[in-house]
């Protein structure tokens, strides 16, 4: 994703802020749903402050601004290929001017160190519109660009040292596609994005970006928690004005006849998002409470 998967990268901080780390409010679900102008642009301020500072390894963070005073001309090293216009189409310019506060905040020096032989540009080409690399994502939820979303390192084909997620991150992260081998250990989430510090996860669901969230903080602290529990998903689009509500049962033995049946094709059909569920808890039932599965 480009624009949309930055966006709701930044959306899983914003839930985090808004549900467990500011002081003094209701942290309420209901809360989130009644948040006024002012406390919504907070929430986003402090989150954004909060993603650089930790790019910057809590020494230094950098933010730029677009100005009507600053121009750019062709030179010699540069000249204009509408890359970066693209990227800008796709949302506002915050998006953009984010993207390159992350990075100067990073620094050039630290971003080399991150990345590894897979990975030398954070952005790319692709179907006519730009698409964030992995490092970008992982630059966000754990101010590492590390490019790999493995634990800690592997070694390549080549045997060069690929790099992973080196420590536990606040946001976590699941993927899946409907295209991916499950014998591709390199593309397999590790569990220091799976099980990150708050039951918050970016989704990245056939390259589509979402988020799941859970209002206990307790959920990956007691492993009592995670017997019966409800997770919230936010899709990100405009269709979608409230979180769907789903109740995940990770004990029941539903599951594995519903496998059997749908193997032999006379089974309910898993949607997107039971799949991605299921990277982190594999024999769950899902229960939608009423709503029809659209994901």
């Amino acid at each position: 994703g480009g624009a949309q998967s930055i966006q709701m990268a930044v959306q899983g901080s914003i839930i985090k802020y808004l549900l467990f780390t500011r002081e003094g409010k209701d942290c309420s679900l209901q809360s989130l749903c009644n948040l006024s102008q002012r406390e919504q642009e907070q929430a986003l301020a402090a989150m954004l402050a909060g993603i650089l500072w930790a790019a910057g390894e809590a020494q230094k963070a950098i933010v730029c601004f677009d100005t009507k005073d600053i121009h750019s001309t062709s030179t010699l090293d540069y000249s204009s290929n509408n890359f970066i216009e693209r990227f800008k189409g796709e949302g506002s310019h915050g998006v953009i001017l984010f993207l390159y506060s992350l990075v100067l905040s990073r620094t050039f020096e630290r971003l080399q160190k991150d990345l590894d032989t897979t990975t030398t540009h954070l952005l790319h080409s692709q179907a006519g519109g730009v698409s964030c690399r992995q490092a970008v994502l992982n630059l966000i939820l754990t101010g590492r660009a590390s490019p790999n979303v493995f634990n800690g390192y592997e070694e390549g084909k080549s045997e060069q040292s690929l790099h992973g997620i080196l420590a536990r991150s606040d946001i976590g992260y699941l993927q899946w596609n409907k295209d991916t081998s499950e014998g591709d250990q390199l593309s397999q989430v590790g569990s220091m994005l799976k099980t990150p510090t708050f039951p918050i996860w970016l989704c990245n669901i056939n390259g589509n970006y979402s988020i799941l969230f859970c209002t206990n903080r307790q959920l990956l602290s007691d492993w009592k928690m995670e017997r019966v529990f409800d997770l919230h998903f936010y899709s990100g689009q405009p269709s979608q004005k409230k979180p769907v509500h789903l109740t995940i049962d990770t004990h029941s033995h539903h599951w594995e006849g519903e496998h059997h049946e749908d193997k032999h094709g006379s089974g309910r059909r898993f949607s997107s998002l039971e799949m991605v569920i299921r990277t982190k808890w594999r024999e769950a039932t899902i229960n939608w409470n009423g709503t029809i599965p659209f994901f």
